[in-house]
């Protein structure tokens, strides 16, 4: 059976984790994305701001038709409850909460938890968990990802932390069998996300797009 949200991550299997106070430049990375050919954006739960930033660009979203637009780092229900009121199309968690989880499957958000262990990863995929955030990835690594495979085949998984936008990184993970990476900081330093440097953003993600089709070829 086909599920939309995973088909669309296929498409570029980066998930763009980012978070800044400024509307506009989260408005520009956002804008830099889906220009990029990106269809999924994860904006993390950080700080005061982040709520009103959210608001911002959920208002925004027209601008970028197809575009499924998640929010990260949400810690308890009332947390995912709020940013699903405003529009959070998926919820991204950095460890397993089966109430949050409750709640976006009864809401219909994908839900993606973060998981070290693989009881904790299979336990979330019987929770409902589609694909599961490895977390941190940097910690885990891709023998950790080989090792989990191997008895479990099927799983989706996704790390985060521990991913850089290099071809030897990058190839160490999808060949160790990941369905997508998330990437927030090497991918968004604080250089590239001045206004003044949007076009070379956008190259720097586009030049993503070529490598991860070999990889997934």
């Amino acid at each position: 059976m086909s599920n939309p949200f995973l088909d669309k991550i296929k498409l570029f299997p980066v998930i763009p984790v980012f978070n800044h106070e400024d509307k506009q430049i989260t408005e520009n990375v956002l804008s830099a994305c889906y220009k990029s050919g990106m269809r999924v954006f994860e904006f993390t739960n950080r700080g005061t701001h982040s709520v009103e930033v959210f608001k911002y660009i959920i208002s925004n979203r027209f601008k970028f038709p197809d575009m499924s637009i998640g929010i990260g780092s949400i810690m308890n229900t009332a947390q995912a409850q709020e940013y699903v009121k405003i529009g959070a199309d998926f919820v991204v968690a950095p460890y397993l909460d089966l109430w949050v989880g409750s709640f976006c499957i009864k809401a219909g958000k994908p839900w993606i938890p973060g998981c070290g262990t693989l009881t904790e990863i299979i336990s979330a995929q019987k929770a409902g968990a589609d694909l599961i955030k490895l977390f941190p990835g940097g910690v885990l690594g891709p023998e950790f990802v080989k090792s989990v495979l191997g008895p479990c085949p099927n799983l989706k998984l996704m790390p985060t932390g521990g991913v850089a936008p290099t071809k030897e990184n990058l190839e160490s993970w999808f060949k160790a069998g990941v369905f997508s990476v998330g990437m927030g900081s090497r991918l968004f330093n604080k250089e590239i996300i001045k206004p003044e440097n949007q076009e070379e953003l956008i190259n720097k993600i586009s030049l993503l797009k070529p490598l991860l089709d070999g990889l997934n070829s």
